[in-house]
């Protein structure tokens, strides 16, 4: 009785039942009630003097006022953007990876600029080069007297912005689905006699479809969920007027709450949608005939000299718009605070007050009184707002990440421990996914609303209230973070041999050690990348941001478009400055983590070793010659 007992209460089942126990509460707390809760708000809508306003009001108003106008705006922005993105998109890929282009490597650095920063720090920097007193709009003024200095603004805008900004997916996964073309394929087409153009309608795009697709219901829900750049810019769109409804009370106008909730649920319900159509198409699978013997896509050279002319050009030019704002972000982040509001590079002026240290402002009035403002130049890291919203963001993210691997990880193991029981393991991977079948938005307006009360759930505190906000953008963080890492960590566990693991049993190793010991080691690099990803997201991650967004919680995104605001009214003396210093540093936090993610996190063991074996024997030359020197030394 006593060994039964004892079997039981191994820590095994312990761990268990509190991992079981634990995600139930997240699950219900953190993801299905505050939903719900929204979900229910919108028929239960109040009058300013506290009245109910009747289960249909927020429809009926909705409907007859011009709440449609943000819905049309996005839905708008989503069309717009799955032609211009998916257009440059794939000719970004095609230049660089399946026809003969001088420079394609080069090419190819410029094209995946986007990818080391994103959201508001990418929109901001166009705004510093387009915005009505940008570089490139200052410079037109002056070369045309006529110019229209507002030419940027409003749709246009936005869409211009975000077509660039959105075909990162394109340079990492239809550039690896056109690398894995079978070779054999194209060159068949070619020896019948088909134009290299005919080959990439006929044979190559058809094979690209599956991915087009899925790029295509990616980027239609980067669209219709915009906010960064719509906000920056000024665009009347949906997740912009939620967070604007959120901050609102019945006092200042109807029932803004429902109407947040409302538009919220249309969100989710068009990414319901999406995400349902998507994966219909993708289980009716689709297959490509190829050879036993795969060959390597070689490229194709555009033999017509004028349509090689027109495609040299156009790629350069595309490689322009891409590294203009990167070149010109970097150059003035080292000018002085005259040289950034005159929007003219001074090469006297070089500085590196935007990222270091405090100076004093002096100039003279009208009446020739000299003015000095003290420490009013501050550079990113002299700044305690600055250093504040890099520093909150940097342990918010860096906790989240990790949350979201270790959840993800834990789950895993469960699931693939219980593939002969497959139900419990299929409930746990959608409930995991279940934060995929809603907007972002919706998420953490669900939070900002349902936790801005004494809650029992959480102890009968008020998670909205002072810095108790801090710990619900880390829930929103891990939350949006469990479907992408459960993907990504997912396909690790398929390298895990399963002799391995009877070998561990065999030698008497409980599930637990032999997890830490065997399996833990196998997944780490994977699990590695996937936090590195997830951290470089949130850092400066701007959706969440402006939902939560207090005194009490400033991120590293709300800095960096106070920035922008404080340098359009001119109360910071080199706002601007400072902003493109923080741009260059999100560049160089975002590049490093790439490179450990796909640059030494790719490389395979027959690769590392390789490379230990070079700084071994690399190591073993130059601690030879130095015996050699020293031998030579002590024979003299």
């Amino acid at each position: 009785m006593n060994r039964t007992l004892d079997k039981k209460l191994q820590p095994e089942l312990l761990l268990r039942v509190f991992g079981v126990a634990f995600f139930a509460y997240l699950f219900f707390g953190f993801m299905l009630v505050p939903c719900l809760n929204t979900l229910t708000s919108i028929f239960n809508a109040k009058n300013p003097d506290g009245t109910s306003a009747g289960p249909f009001a927020v429809i009926e108003f909705f409907l007859a006022g011009t709440m449609g106008r943000f819905v049309w705006n996005s839905l708008k922005l989503a069309l717009c953007l799955v032609v211009t993105v998916n257009v440059v998109g794939t000719s970004l890929v095609l230049l660089t990876e399946y026809f003969d282009i001088k420079g394609a490597r080069i090419l190819r650095m410029g094209y995946m600029t986007t990818m080391i920063y994103s959201g508001v720090a990418l929109v901001t920097g166009y705004m510093f080069l387009y915005a009505g007193d940008g570089v490139v709009t200052t410079a037109l003024k002056n070369a045309f007297p006529g110019f229209n200095k507002d030419w940027f603004s409003g749709f246009n805008a936005v869409l211009f912005t975000m077509t660039f900004a959105c075909t990162s997916n394109h340079m990492l996964f239809l550039r690896n689905a056109i690398r894995n073309i079978d070779y054999n394929t194209v060159e068949a087409a070619r020896n019948m006699g088909a134009s290299p153009f005919k080959v990439l309608w006929k044979v190559v795009l058809p094979t690209l479809l599956p991915t087009l697709f899925s790029l295509t219901v990616m980027t239609f829900i980067t669209g219709l969920c915009a906010m960064s750049a719509p906000t920056v810019i000024g665009y009347d769109s949906i997740n912009p007027e939620i967070v604007r409804l959120a901050g609102s009370t019945p006092a200042d106008e109807s029932f803004p709450q429902a109407r947040a909730a409302l538009l919220s649920i249309l969100l989710a319900m068009f990414t319901i949608v999406l995400l349902t159509i998507l994966s219909a198409y993708e289980r009716r699978g689709h297959y490509l005939s190829v050879s036993k013997t795969k060959a390597k896509l070689q490229k194709q050279k555009i033999n017509n000299p004028v349509w090689n002319v027109v495609a040299h050009i156009y790629a350069y030019v595309l490689f322009i718009i891409y590294m203009t704002p990167v070149v010109m972000i970097i150059l003035f982040s080292f000018q002085n605070y005259t040289a950034i509001k005159r929007k003219q590079l001074d090469f006297g002026a070089w500085t590196f007050i935007n990222f270091y240290g405090k100076q004093d402002y002096t100039y003279q009035k009208g009446s020739g009184v000299t003015v000095t403002m003290e420490n009013s130049i501050t550079g990113v890291f002299s700044n305690d707002k600055t250093l504040g919203g890099i520093k909150l963001s940097f342990l918010m993210s860096a906790i989240a990440a990790a949350l979201a691997c270790v959840i993800v990880v834990v789950a895993c193991n469960y699931i693939f421990k219980k593939k002969k029981s497959k139900l419990s393991g299929i409930i746990l991977e959608y409930a995991l996914l279940f934060p995929w079948l809603l907007p972002t938005i919706l998420i953490c307006y669900s939070y900002r609303i349902f936790f801005n009360n004494n809650v029992w759930y959480v102890g009968g505190q008020n998670l909205a209230y002072k810095e108790n906000v801090r710990l619900l953008i880390i829930m929103a963080y891990t939350v949006t973070k469990l479907p992408f890492s459960l993907r990504m960590i997912k396909a690790s566990f398929y390298a895990i041999d399963d002799e391995l693991q009877d070998a561990a049993r065999n030698l008497g190793s409980s599930g637990l050690r032999t997890f830490l010991k065997v399996k833990l080691p196998i997944i780490l690099p994977s699990v590695l990348a996937v936090f590195a990803l997830n951290f470089n997201a949130l850092f400066t991650e701007y959706d969440m941001s402006a939902t939560f967004h207090s005194s009490n919680a400033t991120t590293y995104a709300m800095v960096i478009q106070g920035m922008l605001a404080d340098a359009t009214r001119g109360a910071n003396m080199n706002a601007l400055g400072r902003q493109c210093a923080s741009t260059v540093f999100i560049m160089i936090v975002s590049g490093i983590v790439l490179y450990l993610v796909y640059g030494v996190g790719s490389r395979d063991l027959g690769e590392r070793l390789e490379i230990r074996k070079k700084r071994r024997e690399r190591w073993a030359k130059l601690t030879g010659r130095a015996r050699k020197a020293s031998a030579e030394k002590e024979g003299l």
